[in-house]
Order: C-alpha cells, then sequence, then structure tokens
C-alpha cells in the first residue's frame, strides 16, 4: 500500500519539485495551493508520469478556515497522512526596519509562520491517533543567521526552527518524527517574488555563480522521509558550495549577496 504524503505550496519551485519525488517513489499526493490552474497542471503530470493517486485542494494557508475545510473534507482514507511537508513560505521586500512595508511583514508572518501552524494543527493529530507520521518543515538558513533588511522574513524562519524543536519535543512519545531542512541560496521563484515581480533584480541574485535548485531540496525530504523507523533527521542545513553563510557567495570577485 502506498504511503500518503501532504505537500503544501505545490505550484511551484521546491513544492511542485518534491511532489514530483514522491510521486516517482510511489507516494500517492495531496497537494496545495493556491494557483489552481498550476495545482491541476501538476496533477495531470503526476498521474500520467508517475501512475499515483493524486488530491489537490485550491486553498490559502493563512486562512485558518480554509485550512480546516481542506482537511476535514478529505476522504477518511486520504486522511492516513504519513508524511507532511510544510513548504509553502515567502520573502516579500528587503527594507530596513525602520522602512518595512506592514504589508509584507503580515504575509510573511502569515505564511510562514501561522499556516505552517495552522496546517500542522489539523495533521498532526491524525498522526497522534495512529501513532505514526513524519513532519518536514521547509526551513531557511534564514532561520540560522540573520542578515542586513533580512529582519522580519528572518525573524520567520527563526521561528520555523524554533516550532520545528518544539513540535519534536511534543510529538516524541507519540512515534511521530519532525525535520527540519533550511537551503541556503535555491534558484526559484523566491527571489521573483520578493522583488515583487522585478525580473531583473531577481536574476541578479544568481548571476555568475551555481545555485542549489529545486530538486537538489526535493532529493533531501525524500531522504529524510525514507530513513529507517528507528532514523530521524533532527536537522539538515543544506547549501551550494558557492555559498558559506547567508551573505557570503563565490560571485568571481564578489563575494556579498543576500538570499
Amino acid at each position: 500500500m502506498s504511503k500518503i504524503a501532504f505537500v503544501s505550496g505545490a505550484t511551484s519551485g521546491i513544492g511542485e519539485a518534491v511532489a514530483l519525488k514522491l510521486a516517482e517513489n510511489n507516494y500517492d499526493l495531496i497537494i496545495t495551493g493556491r494557483r489552481g490552474d498550476r495545482l491541476i497542471l501538476l496533477e495531470e503530470r503526476i498521474r500520467n508520469e508517475f501512475k499515483v493517486e493524486v488530491i489537490t485542494l485550491n486553498f490559502d494557508v493563512r486562512v485558518l478556515a480554509e485550512v480546516q475545510k481542506a482537511v476535514l473534507g478529505l476522504p477518511e482514507s486520504w486522511k492516513d497522512i504519513d508524511l507532511l511537508v510544510n513548504n509553502a513560505g515567502l520573502a516579500v521586500g528587503l527594507s530596513s526596519i525602520q522602512e518595512g512595508v506592514i504589508d509584507d511583514w503580515e504575509r510573511m508572518i502569515d505564511t510562514n509562520i501561522k499556516g505552517l501552524l495552522y496546517l500542522s494543527r489539523e495533521i498532526s493529530p491524525l498522526m497522534v491517533k495512529r501513532k505514526q507520521g513524519h513532519i518536514i518543515n521547509i526551513g531557511s538558513i534564514a532561520g540560522k543567521e540573520v542578515y542586513p533588511n533580512g529582519n522580519v522574513y528572518c525573524g520567520t524562519k527563526h521561528a520555523v526552527d524554533a516550532i520545528t524543536k518544539g513540535m519534536r519535543i511534543d510529538l516524541v512519545h507519540d512515534n511521530v518524527k519532525v525535520t527540519g531542512i533550511h537551503p541556503g541560496m535555491v534558484d526559484t521563484e523566491f527571489s521573483l517574488v520578493r522583488f515583487k515581480g522585478d525580473r531583473q533584480k531577481a536574476d541578479s541574485v544568481y548571476n555568475d555563480l551555481v545555485p542549489l535548485y529545486a530538486d537538489d531540496i526535493a532529493e533531501a525530504v525524500l531522504f529524510c522521509a525514507t530513513r529507517p523507523a528507528s532514523v530521524n533527521i533532527n536537522d539538515l542545513v543544506i547549501m551550494p558550495t558557492i555559498q558559506a553563510s547567508a551573505t557570503i557567495v563565490h560571485r568571481g570577485l564578489k563575494t556579498n549577496s543576500v538570499l
């Protein structure tokens, strides 16, 4: 019998790559996101390429009522979720604290922290009931370090790191694994969202270097998810070879960049 994985933020980037990697390895999938058209395309691709079962849930993780309705509405056989990948997240803006845009702050806090909490609150009891399961939270190097003008985004990812550790303590007696995966520079839509659609600025982040790609993180998720029952990967920081810290990368003679 196939295992069931629930992947948030599956419409692009890391989430999409994780869904495809898990499908390739015979997981049935619940894929979620705000962009319904992309979810449909991903569902079709998964069904055609991997012959596994897929459910799509089009909702916003920032809205508790939508999260509750989506999880509650799953068919009973789909509530035996083996793996939750809390991937939905974003960075918006790159401003000093005194010039910060409140709407940007709220989008990051609501998505990166509250969205992760809402999904975990609804799905973790299903795992506790069965005394098995695995939650993988996608954090960031920004949850391990702070960099200039990254104030609130870094704060949200530090929260993800702390929440992940707290989850592990709370769920250890119920045989539920909890893992934090913290990538460095990954070439996805991340920078395009951060710079609010400015393609030139977004592309400049990855100029003249070799970053990580979404598939690299998907491979890490699969590795963590397929360890023996007695083994849990607590914390995994993944960086491209050219990156030494959140702000130090090798870019020719340049060594200053921000995620």
